[in-house]
């Protein structure tokens, strides 16, 4: 007779979590994870990463005829990198996506180990290890002296430490001394400050703005009343332009002095400012601005950018009407400051927009400071005013201003010319003071040179706490890098003898908290001075 062996119970199914639960469970893993400081770091790296392109790619931001001839020069390539933002990296999507949540990783990370830092600022060093013999240092003497007065030496050579005595279950007296708290104070405020500057980069993009003006040096003036007086903008996330800081600047002179190499040695801007009480009250201050010392005003700043030229030419019409034309040309040359640009003229006294529209003039060409001729081709051979001349071309006709689109003001519009409606009728070289004298008796006369410059206007209310956690991050680094944690114990059991007087079994023990060179030689000169009085060291 055989008998069927029970079936084995089914095991209990394991209870299914609800879906909140797992929802929970996801969103706390992810936040245990990005919270850590691993990731902290890994977000640093990828920031840092992320700004490369800022560094080795033309920006919008700085100088956007750049970036359109990189596109160009580049194709489809070019195209790419615009469509992914990469010439405005730090206002891009992605940049900013890296910049939040390494200050999400920042906070969560810090908040937890600031409260372990205070609560370890509380707590009593450690117990004193049961043998110190393990220890990587230790060494131990054997003396005559009472185990109280080895303690009070002890205790006067660890001033400065923090300290703690007991006594042990066999009646030996122990100091437990720790030092180096410093260190995770700096390691702290080093991720601190790192917040900070985030955070004080974040607001001043916020409400920062900068501006591009360029202005003659010939006592023309510049006020910051709104976006309208600028060559260029780039305005915070918060600012409309309507509410810039008030203040104006006249610009006197332009004084610049050239090695015989051609290089530039000296720049200085002879400029008048005025602002806040002193636009009501009509006081302008003198200030000498230089490459490396900006205007500070009102909580702007003022830079000197740029120079160049702005030759003058005086169109006289055959009924004796005058136009003057004074306006900037750009270098093309750095080194030499040839330069190329265009004046427009309309005509005097016409009212009808259709001939007028064919009487147009544009003078554009070349300027040379310091003028060579191969031939009849100019060239600069020195960036100083020595010889100015110019080599020019005069068109007459439509100019296309009336054509709704935007125009550089270097240059005239090909298409025109393209298209027929604007001809070339004059080319002449003319030195300053010479003249040419068009087919309907109109002559143009180059005149006169004034220099100009390119400021740059910049506002960021943030700028002075970016400083300051800049200081605190270099500060709060060299203390997490210079001061160590380490540790130090005495023990001193008192030995009897059936013979003699009693002795004093010393004891002492140390340990770095983290790796440190050099903590053997602390620890050898602390241990020398507790066992002084030892009459031999074993």
């Amino acid at each position: 007779m055989t008998v069927d062996a029970p079936e084995a119970p089914a095991s209990a199914p394991l209870p299914r979590r609800s879906r909140p639960r797992r929802v929970l469970d996801f969103l706390r893993n992810t936040w245990r994870g990005l919270t850590s400081m691993r990731t902290a770091l890994v977000l640093l790296f990828l920031l840092a990463l992320a700004a490369l392109p800022g560094a080795l790619l033309p920006q919008w931001s700085l100088n956007a005829q750049r970036v359109t001839d990189y596109i160009v020069a580049h194709g489809w390539w070019g195209r790419l990198l615009n469509q992914l933002q990469f010439f405005e990296v730090y206002g891009s999507v992605w940049f900013a996506a890296i910049y939040l949540l390494l200050f999400v990783s920042l906070v969560g990370c810090l908040t937890p180990r600031t409260f372990e830092y205070a609560k370890a600022l509380r707590a009593k060093p450690v117990l004193t290890p049961r043998n110190l013999g393990r220890l990587p240092l230790n060494r131990e003497s054997t003396v005559d002296t009472p185990v109280d007065e080895v303690i009070a030496s002890a205790r006067t050579r660890l001033r400065g430490w923090r300290t703690v005595e007991r006594e042990e279950d066999d009646g030996s007296r122990t100091i437990s001394a720790e030092k180096g708290y410093l260190r995770e104070a700096g390691n702290l405020a080093f991720h601190f400050a790192m917040l900070g500057l985030i955070v004080a980069l974040a607001v001043g993009k916020l409400f920062n703005y900068e501006g591009q003006v360029i202005v003659l040096a010939n006592g023309s003036q510049f006020c910051n009343s709104g976006v309208v007086g600028y060559d260029s903008f780039e305005p915070g996330l918060t600012v409309d332009g309507t509410d810039l800081t008030p203040f104006c600047l006249q610009v006197n002179g332009f004084q610049v002095t050239y090695l015989p190499s051609g290089q530039p040695e000296h720049f200085r801007v002879d400029m008048r400012y005025q602002s806040e009480g002193d636009l009501t009250a009509g006081t302008w201050r003198d200030y000498p601005l230089e490459s490396n010392s900006p205007l500070r005003t009102a909580g702007d700043r003022v830079y000197l950018m740029g120079n160049g030229y702005a030759p003058r030419f005086t169109v006289r019409y055959p009924d004796g009407t005058e136009r003057v034309g004074l306006i900037q040309w750009r270098p093309v040359d750095p080194s030499t400051f040839l330069s190329e640009g265009a004046v427009k003229f309309d005509p005097p006294g016409v009212t009808d927009p259709v001939q007028r529209r064919t009487k147009q003039l544009a003078v554009t060409g070349l300027f040379a400071p310091t003028a060579g001729f191969d031939g009849k081709v100019l060239t600069s051979r020195f960036p100083d005013l020595l010889d100015p001349a110019v080599a020019v071309d005069v068109l007459r006709g439509d100019l296309g201003n009336d054509s709704g689109r935007g125009q550089s003001i270097f240059s005239v519009d090909q298409s025109m010319v393209d298209s027929g409606r604007l001809k070339k009728i004059a080319r002449e070289n003319l030195r300053l003071g010479q003249h040419l004298t068009l087919d309907d008796g109109t002559r143009i006369t180059f005149d006169g040179v004034e220099r100009f410059v390119s400021l740059k206007v910049a506002h960021d209310p943030a700028q002075d706490w970016v400083l300051v956690f800049a200081v605190a991050l270099v500060l709060g680094l060299g203390v997490s890098l210079t001061i160590k944690r380490r540790r130090f114990w005495v023990r001193a059991t008192r030995i009897t003898r059936d013979q003699g007087p009693d002795r004093t079994l010393i004891q002492v023990g140390g340990l770095a908290r983290t790796d440190q060179a050099g903590y053997g030689e602390e620890f050898g000169r602390l241990a020398d001075d507790v066992l002084r009085t030892s009459g031999r060291d074993t």
